[in-house]
C-alpha cells in the first residue's frame, strides 16, 4: 500500500512588499525541506491556504502587528504558526538585522510558545558583511521563543534569488539528517482503492 506524509508547516516571511523575493525564496525553502523528507504540508504552499504568511501581504490588508487590536486582526496567521510542526522563518537583512515587521508580528508569541516547532532561519542579505546576521539576531529571537533550530541558518545573496535552486540544495545537503531526526512526519495510509467486481461467469 502506498503511504504518504503529512506535515504541519508554514513558511513565514518578514518582508514587508507583498509577493516579495523573500517570500518567494521561503516557499522554494519549505517545498525543497518537504520533498527531501518525503512529507506533504497540509495545504500547498500559497498564501491562499495560509502556509505561506506573507507579512508584506497582511500588512497591505490588515495594518502593522502592532497596538490595540493588533493580535486580534493577526489572530489566525498567529495560530497557524503555533500550530506548525516546521516554521521557516525568512527576513531580508534590515540595518544588519531582521526587519521591524517580522519583530512586531513575532511580539505576539510568548516566550517558550513554539517549543514544539522546528524552525529554519532564512536571510537574505546585499553584503558579505550580513551573513552572520541571521545567526547573531536572528536565531536568538526564535530561540527565546521556544523553537528548536537544529540546522545551520540559510543564507542567501541577493544576486541568487533569480534562481536560488543550488543555495538550497547546498544547504539541505547538511541538513537533511538533523531535520529528519527531529520531523519523522507520521505515515498516512492512503485509502484502498476500491475492489473490482468480478464479472459473472468469468
Amino acid at each position: 500500500m502506498t503511504r504518504v506524509t503529512r506535515l504541519d508547516a508554514v513558511a513565514l516571511v518578514g518582508n514587508p512588499r507583498p509577493g516579495s523575493r523573500t517570500a518567494a525564496l521561503a516557499s522554494a525553502v519549505l517545498g525543497a525541506v518537504l520533498t527531501r523528507l518525503g512529507a506533504e504540508p497540509v495545504g500547498e504552499v500559497s498564501r491562499a491556504d495560509g502556509t505561506l504568511i506573507d507579512l508584506g501581504a497582511l500588512l497591505a490588508t490588515s495594518g502593522a502587528p502592532l497596538g490595540e487590536g493588533s493580535g486580534e486582526r493577526y489572530a489566525e496567521p498567529l495560530a497557524r504558526l503555533h500550530a506548525a510542526r516546521l516554521a521557516v522563518v525568512a527576513t531580508p537583512t534590515y540595518k544588519g538585522s531582521y526587519t521591524g515587521l517580522l519583530k512586531s508580528f513575532l511580539d505576539h508569541v510568548a516566550a517558550g510558545a513554539l517549543r514544539r516547532t522546528v524552525a529554519v532561519p532564512v536571510i537574505t542579505v546585499g553584503s558579505p558583511a550580513h551573513t552572520l546576521a541571521a545567526d547573531v539576531h536572528l536565531r536568538p529571537l526564535l530561540v527565546e521563543l521556544g523553537a528548536v533550530l537544529p540546522t545551520a541558518a540559510l543564507v542567501v545573496a541577493e544576486r541568487d534569488l533569480a534562481d536560488p535552486t543550488a543555495v538550497i540544495g547546498a544547504w539541505l545537503d547538511g541538513a537533511e539528517p538533523a531535520l529528519r531526526a527531529l520531523l519523522a512526519p507520521s505515515p498516512v495510509a492512503e485509502p484502498p482503492a476500491e475492489p473490482v467486481a468480478a464479472e459473472v461467469g468469468a
